[in-house]
């Protein structure tokens, strides 16, 4: 299921059932916008939108899914594509996802610390996978975004493009929820250092924002995500998307 030249994706952040926002990834710092996800995804879907974020806050910080119930309930919601994110790190949790109704399933944590469950995945379910590099400052962050690592974000960009990987997502944490622009300097520099597309996450705040990540096309930004710009009115996806041809 290919993107068009570049989508804007709305994502649902769920914590216990509710759909939230966090910023930074700072579970004490969480704004509540509503307790029927489900519902939130139909009027993303009702407005134009092509694909859905889902990330289970909850799971990528326990290691295990813990809003599946959520999950699924939205995925027989809608019927555009959605990649479900958060606490994917066996082989049994990816398939119940992708059973589940899941057009791709978003790997952080355990695609990075385990090389083999990264490659079954790919060898097993090739373009459903999408791997998440998750970056503050010049570090990729695990577990939740609550432990740092020592890779660096392009070098592992160029290790997991070895690796077949078909498609990556890249946040800037210190921008996340924070609507401060995206980090379009490191964004170009991990779409330049390979020929993986990649999904831009964390910052957006505004169509000229948007106008900006789009034009990054051309080095392979095929997306952006979007949170708390749509949930806080700074963006209209409507609107978005016709600046952008795709209303």
């Amino acid at each position: 299921m290919a993107m068009a030249q570049f989508t804007l994706i709305p994502a649902i952040d769920l914590s216990e059932g509710k759909c939230v926002r966090l910023t930074r990834g700072a579970f004490a710092d969480k704004t509540i916008y509503s307790e029927r996800p489900a519902a939130i995804a139909k009027q993303w879907e009702s407005k134009g939108a092509q694909w859905l974020h889902i990330v289970d806050l909850d799971g990528a910080r326990a290691g295990e899914p813990r809003n599946a119930g959520a999950i699924r309930k939205i995925l027989q919601t809608v019927s555009i594509p959605a990649q479900v994110a958060g606490g994917l790190r066996r082989v049994e949790n990816v398939e119940a996802a992708l059973g589940a109704g899941a057009a791709r399933v978003v790997l952080g944590t355990g695609a990075l610390l385990d090389p083999a469950f990264l490659d079954e995945c790919i060898n097993r379910f090739d373009d459903a996978v999408v791997v998440s590099i998750d970056a503050r400052g010049d570090r990729v962050a695990l577990s939740g975004w609550t432990q740092m690592s020592m890779l660096e974000p392009t070098q592992l960009a160029r290790e997991l493009e070895q690796r077949r990987c078909p498609r990556l997502i890249f946040t800037d944490i210190n921008r996340d929820g924070t609507l401060s622009g995206p980090n379009l300097e490191a964004l170009s520099s991990i779409a330049a250092a390979v020929r993986t597309p990649v999904i831009a996450s964390g910052g957006v705040s505004s169509l000229a924002d948007i106008r900006a990540l789009a034009a990054l096309a051309p080095l392979g930004v095929e997306g952006v995500i979007l949170g708390k710009s749509l949930y806080e009115g700074k963006v209209d996806l409507i609107k978005a998307l016709e600046a952008l041809g795709a209303g």
